[in-house]
């Protein structure tokens, strides 16, 4: 019953701008039977009765109960239980049962006023069924004795009418008035003297009458004793006493007190008082003392429940003369009810983005005290996101004022007190836990802005390298977030196929093995999904660094390890000790510390002799050439780079120890001198054929100093070839593996450029010659000769002899 009520509130307050203007209006008999029709309101409200069914129409009762009920059928106004005016509406002129008619899509909304007209169904009924009247017997015709008038709980003409005597006598008459102030009186008439001798008592009834049809009656009888000498009723200071009473007064409480008179003395003149029972009353809230009339509070009133209390009193004296008088006692109201709450209708969970203004819960408010004790208004504890506004009579709705966020408050606690004016007021709280339900507002945020992950190359297939994560505000399904790889823009290089992510855990794994020396780094974009509707993403940039792993032995580039013949290189016998004879160029693909070479003598054939620089690889003279060196030797030169493990490779060269350069040319293929074939013989051939060249070609370099003065020298060999090196040496070269910049000059005899120096030719670029001057030696003049200018990283100092096939740029012998 309480939820049909509150959705009957909410539909009456909904359909107020479509409610007619003025009521419907019915009158029903009281005791009507259940089902009685009272009217046909479908056809007087203009509906039929598919569209009261259709639209869902419902009754609404002001007080709660249900009186009445629609037949959906038909359409008809039906009593749907007893009907008691008297129980309805008391002694009320009028008795109308307000009510509501809703109907819904669209909302609709009647007024309807049923009258429920009185029938004869009471009979009049006096306060006492026996009133005894001692009646001297000196009493004048004429003299009126009062009575109290017959309660009918009827109105109307079904009220008391008229009263009478039976059996009639002619000693009594009955006569029923009004007075100034409007109240009923009735009086029983002396019509003729009485004689105690000849009758000393009678009874007889007085009957009310009403006026119903068919008349209802009641009847009270009355017993006469006639005595001698008691000729003085009593009589009352006032005929009615009007008091008012505090509502909480306590018990034994004096309302007021009343007062008669009697002029008799003795016996006959003391007044006895006492209250008649009203009609129906079966326990009265009053008690007066019979000896001063003070009348007193039995128990509680109830201004709610009755206003006023109307008694009579009826003061006797000692000789049975006796006098009433009327007593009204007003109940003040006093603030004792707190106000009530109801609750019509309550929407929760409410979705996020609903729009403010939206009626959240309507309920009515009452106080049952009157006045200013039943004035209310209802505030909300301080809230930025709801209000409260009057919507219809003492209805209110709870709205929202602002935009919800669920992840700011996922649920509001909202205080609503209602509190009445009286002194003090007094308030009734009422909670509304309202929750707000998620709405997918909130797209994944990735906890780092963008990720870097490392992987070593030849890694395992499937290695997982690490893992983004974002989170979502939302809930539920709104914040359940699956991760993916986004294609990239089309204009954009295509992303690595080996790099997969998972889409629960959002881990990142490394498909296939990896190689450093191709692929070094690339960039991925990792999509965060939620799963709303529609769903919601968010981008981030993943950045793949290829590790390196030493797995690249250093590459000789000069000398050149090839299955050509071993080139020779020259070293005049006057050279001092840190001669430089050559140097060995190596590179390694591998990167940083992976690719620091290191250079090591590993093997002479007269190791004290020579001596390699551990870090750029210059071969020099360890110590002055004596004549009992040999002329040839061979050195093999350990190149290893700074790996763990490191790689290695080794680099094989031969040397001539000559006087002069007057021999151009030595085969390649002749066999190094033994040192058991070294005679004396031999040796001076060689020294005049070496003297004898020597003159030739110190001759030709002074005819060829004066050409290369003109031309720039022209006639310098410059090597060419680094189109031709090979990929991987040009990845090592570009990354960075010699560590600084070098000036090298290198003196070669005539014809060396076609023997020794073969290799360089298909490798090295190009580039203008720069100006250097050689001071290696005493027999050696100033030169003008193309520098070669080799560029390292400061990181690497270890490194400092190893040339890059990228930044060896150009050499040129002469």
């Amino acid at each position: 019953m309480a939820i049909a009520r509150q959705v009957l509130c909410l539909s009456a307050f909904l359909s107020l701008p479509l409610a007619r203007a003025e009521p419907i209006r019915y009158s029903v008999a009281e005791e009507a039977e259940s089902g009685s029709l009272v009217g046909k309101l479908a056809e007087d409200a203009g509906l039929t009765p598919p569209q009261l069914s259709a639209r869902r129409a419902r009754l609404l009762s002001e007080d709660g109960r249900q009186h009445l009920r629609l037949e959906p059928g038909s359409g008809r106004l039906l009593v749907a239980g007893r009907l008691d005016r008297e129980q309805l509406c008391a002694h009320s002129d009028t008795c109308m049962l307000p009510f509501e008619l809703l109907l819904s899509d669209p909302l609709q909304f009647f007024r309807v006023e049923v009258v429920v007209d009185d029938i004869n169904d009471h009979s009049p009924v006096f306060p006492e069924e026996r009133v005894t009247f001692d009646i001297t017997e000196k009493s004048d015709p004429g003299t009126r004795f009062p009575l109290e008038c017959a309660r009918d709980l009827d109105i109307g003409s079904n009220t008391v009418q008229a009263y009478s005597i039976s059996p009639e006598n002619e000693y009594f008459s009955i006569f029923y008035g009004t007075r100034i102030t409007g109240k009923k009186y009735l009086e029983l008439v002396l019509e003729k003297s009485l004689d105690r001798e000849e009758q000393a008592e009678m009874s007889f009834s007085v009957i009310a009458v009403d006026g119903g049809s068919p008349s209802r009656s009641g009847t009270t009888q009355v017993q006469i004793i006639i005595l001698d000498v008691n000729d003085n009723a009593p009589v009352f200071t006032q005929e009615e006493y009007t008091g008012k009473v505090l509502e909480n007064m306590p018990e034994g409480s004096v309302v007021l007190t009343v007062l008669a008179t009697d002029k008799d003395s003795g016996v006959n003149g003391e007044i006895s008082y006492q209250i008649s029972q009203a009609v129906g009353q079966t326990d009265s809230a009053f008690v007066i003392d019979p000896r001063t009339g003070e009348i007193k509070i039995t128990k509680p009133l109830d201004f709610e429940a009755v206003q006023t209390h109307e008694l009579t009193v009826r003061a006797r004296d000692g000789g049975g003369l006796s006098a009433i008088c009327k007593v009204l006692v007003d109940v003040v109201d006093v603030n004792d009810n707190a106000p009530e709450l109801a609750v019509s209708s309550f929407s929760s969970p409410l979705p996020e983005n609903t729009a403010p203004g939206t009626v959240v819960a309507l309920f009515t408010v009452r106080d049952r005290d009157s006045g200013a004790n039943g004035k209310i208004s209802c505030a909300l504890d301080d809230q930025l996101f709801f209000s409260l506004r009057p919507a219809y009579k003492n209805y209110y709705e709870l709205v929202t004022v602002s935009a919800l966020d669920r992840e700011h408050t996922a649920q509001y606690v909202l205080r609503v007190t209602a509190a009445d004016a009286g002194s003090p007021p007094l308030t009734s709280t009422h909670t509304f836990t309202v929750d707000i339900s998620d709405v997918n507002d909130n797209a994944p945020v990735f906890n780092q802005t963008s990720y870097t992950m490392y992987v070593r190359e030849n890694n395992v297939p499937s290695v997982l390298v690490g893992a983004v994560s974002a989170a979502d505000a939302d809930e539920g399904l709104n914040a359940k977030v699956t991760y993916s790889l986004a294609p990239g823009p089309a204009a954009e290089r295509p992303s690595c196929s080996c790099i997969s992510v998972n889409s629960e855990n959002g881990h990142v794994f490394v498909l296939r093995p990896l190689d450093y020396e191709r692929l070094k780094h690339t960039e991925v974009t990792v999509s965060a999904s939620d799963a709303g509707s529609p769903p919601l993403r968010a981008n981030v940039t993943v950045r793949l660094v290829v590790l390196d792993e030493n797995d690249n032995a250093p590459l000789v580039l000069y000398p050149a390890q090839d299955s050509s013949p071993a080139s020779s290189e020259l070293v005049p016998v006057a050279a001092q000790a840190g001669y430089l004879i050559t140097k060995v160029v190596a590179v390694d693909a591998d990167s940083a510390q992976n690719s620091w070479l290191s250079y090591h003598l590993l093997r002479a054939t007269e190791p004290g002799l020579f001596s390699v620089a551990v870090q750029s690889g210059e071969v020099r003279l360890k110590r002055p050439v004596t004549e009992r060196d040999s002329v040839k030797h061979k050195l093999l030169v350990l190149v290893t780079d700074n790996g763990k493990p490191p790689l290695s490779a080794t680099a094989a060269l031969s040397a001539l120890l000559l006087k002069d350069f007057s021999d151009v040319r030595l085969p390649h293929s002749s066999p190094p001198a033994d040192e058991h074939g070294d005679s004396l013989t031999t040796s001076l051939i060689i020294s005049l054929v070496f003297v004898s060249l020597l003159f030739l070609v110190s001759s030709a370099v002074f005819v060829a100093r004066k050409v290369c003065k003109s031309k720039e020298l022209k006639a310098a060999h410059v090597l060419y070839g680094a189109d031709n090196l090979q990929s991987g040496l040009a990845d090592a070269a570009a990354a960075g593996t010699l560590p600084r910049a070098y000036c090298y000059e290198i003196s070669l005899t005539t014809g060396s450029a076609n023997s020794e120096f073969q290799f360089l030719k298909p490798i090295l670029p190009s580039l203008p010659a720069q100006p250097c001057t050689t001071g290696q030696g005493p027999e050696q003049q100033e030169q003008h000769f193309p520098c070669v200018p080799v560029s390292t990283e400061d990181t690497a100092p270890d490194n400092a002899g190893t040339l890059s096939a990228g930044q060896f740029n150009a050499l040129s012998f002469n």
